[in-house]
C-alpha cells in the first residue's frame, strides 16, 4: 500500500476531537503517530460515548471513532520527569500537535520556544478554537460555540428553525482536517521546521467560501433556507411517495430533462418558471407542482430514472443505512478490528475519504489502551528499568 508519510513520527498531545482527527488522517497515511497522554485518565474522549461501559473501560466510542493505528505513552508534563521524557520524544518527532489553549504548553514548560531549541527541524502545529491571538484568544472554544460564532448556524435551518447546528462537531473535524493539510504541506518544506496557528474558526469560515463572497462582494447576507438550494430552483428536497427526494436540477438543460420525464412540459412553457432566476423566485410554487408529480412513486425510484437521464437526485439515507450501502462498504471506508485491546469484541471505525492508486489507507493496529506503549517507547530512548520504575512511582509516567 502507498503509505506517503511512512518515516514520519508526530507526537498527538490532544483530546477529543479537533486534534486527534487530525493525527487520525496522518496515521492512516503513514505516520507513526504517538498519543501523549495525561496518567490515569488520558484523553478525555476514553470517557465519551453512547456505551458506558466502554466509557468506564477509558476506551470510549469517542475515543476508538478516532485513534487507531496510534501509539500511547502517558506523561505527566506537570512533572520534571514527564517534561524530560517529551524533550527526549520531541528530538526524534518531525511534528507535534496539541490543542490546549493557547498558553497552557509554555506555562508547563515545554512551549513551541522551548520545544524548537530541542528539535529545530519540529512542525509544531496548535489548534484552537480562535487562534494563537486576537481579542478571543483565552475564550474556551467547544464545537457549538465555533459553530455558533462562525455564521454557519444562523444560515442553517428554515425560517422557523434557524438557528440550527450541523448534525455532527463540524468545526472540530474541519479543524483536524485543516491542521492535517497543512502538517503534510510542511513536511515537504526544507529546511522544516515553523509554527502552524490552526484557528477552528478561521478553518471553518474558509469553507463557507460562497456565501462569504455573496456577503463581501455582492453585499447579500445569507439566510436560512432550510432545505433549499440558494443559488437554483428546482433545487432541493421534494416529497415523493415514501419520503423526500433531492433533486438539483440545477442546469438548464436538467430542469428541462426533470419536467419532460415527470410529464410536465406545461412548466416549460409558463414565464414565471421560464428562466433560473423566475424559478429562484417562484421556487416554492415550483416545488408544489413538482410534488404533485412526484408523489406517484418512491424516492428511490425516482433517484434512479432521474439519475440515468442525467439530472443529480438521490434518496435521503440515515447513516446506518449508508453505512450498511456497497457504495461505502465496497471501497474499503470502514476498518474491522476483531480484537481490540481493553473492549472485549470486534469493533468497526472509519479510515479517511481518501484512496491512493486504488486503495484506502489503512492502519493496522487498533486503538491503544491507555499507556500501552509507555515502556517500550521510553525504553527505545535509552530509558531503563530502573528509570521507568523510578518515573512510574513518582507519578511522571
Amino acid at each position: 500500500m502507498n503509505r506517503p508519510l511512512s518515516g514520519v513520527r508526530v507526537l498527538d498531545l490532544t483530546n477529543v476531537l479537533a486534534g486527534p482527527f487530525c493525527c487520525h488522517q496522518l496515521a492512516h497515511l503513514g505516520a507513526e503517530v504517538i498519543k501523549v497522554e495525561t496518567p490515569e485518565s488520558g484523553d478525555l474522549a476514553r470517557q465519551l460515548g453512547a456505551d458506558a461501559s466502554l466509557n468506564a473501560k477509558l476506551m470510549g466510542v469517542s475515543f476508538l471513532a478516532q485513534n487507531a493505528g496510534k501509539k500511547s505513552i502517558t506523561l505527566n508534563l506537570k512533572h520534571a520527569g514527564g517534561r524530560a521524557a517529551l524533550l527526549k520524544l520531541v528530538a526524534t518527532a518531525d511534528a507535534l500537535v496539541e490543542n490546549f489553549r493557547p498558553g497552557v504548553m509554555t506555562r508547563l514548560g515545554v512551549g513551541y520556544a522551548t520545544l524548537k531549541a530541542a528539535r529545530p527541524e519540529l512542525i509544531y502545529c496548535a489548534i484552537s478554537g480562535f487562534g494563537q491571538d486576537g481579542p478571543w484568544v483565552h475564550r474556551p472554544a467547544y464545537d457549538q460555540i465555533v459553530q455558533g460564532a462562525s455564521g454557519a448556524m444562523a444560515m442553517t435551518g428554515d425560517a422557523a428553525s434557524a438557528p440550527l447546528r450541523v448534525g455532527f462537531p463540524v468545526a472540530d473535524t474541519v479543524g483536524g482536517l485543516t491542521a492535517a493539510m497543512a502538517i503534510a504541506a510542511a513536511l515537504n518544506a526544507r529546511p522544516r521546521g515553523c509554527f502552524i496557528d490552526v484557528s477552528m474558526l478561521e478553518a471553518l469560515i474558509a469553507t463557507m467560501g460562497w456565501a462569504v463572497s455573496n456577503w463581501l462582494i455582492a453585499g447579500q447576507k445569507p439566510t436560512p433556507q432550510g432545505n433549499e438550494n440558494a443559488t437554483s430552483a428546482p433545487s432541493g428536497t421534494f416529497m415523493a411517495a415514501d419520503g423526500p427526494l433531492n433533486i438539483a436540477a440545477n442546469k438548464e438543460e436538467q430542469w428541462r430533462a426533470l419536467a419532460r420525464h415527470l410529464k410536465r412540459e406545461d412548466l416549460l412553457s409558463r414565464s414565471d418558471f421560464a428562466t433560473r432566476e423566475a424559478r429562484k423566485k417562484n421556487r416554492l410554487a415550483l416545488k408544489a407542482e413538482l410534488e404533485t408529480t412526484l408523489a406517484a412513486k418512491g424516492a428511490r425510484e425516482w433517484a434512479r430514472e432521474l439519475n440515468a437521464l442525467g439530472v443529480p437526485a438521490g434518496a435521503i439515507f440515515d447513516l446506518p443505512d449508508i453505512l450498511a450501502h456497497d457504495v461505502i462498504r465496497s471501497r474499503g471506508m470502514i476498518a474491522r478490528f476483531d480484537d481490540a485491546p481493553g473492549v472485549g469484541r470486534r469493533i468497526e471505525t472509519l479510515r479517511t475519504g481518501v484512496k491512493i492508486d486504488g486503495a484506502a489507507p489503512a492502519v493496522e493496529a487498533p486503538p491503544p489502551a491507555l499507556g500501552a506503549d509507555t515502556e517500550a517507547i521510553l525504553t527505545e530512548r535509552g530509558s531503563v528499568g530502573d528509570e521507568i520504575a523510578a518515573l512510574r512511582a513518582a507519578g511522571a509516567i
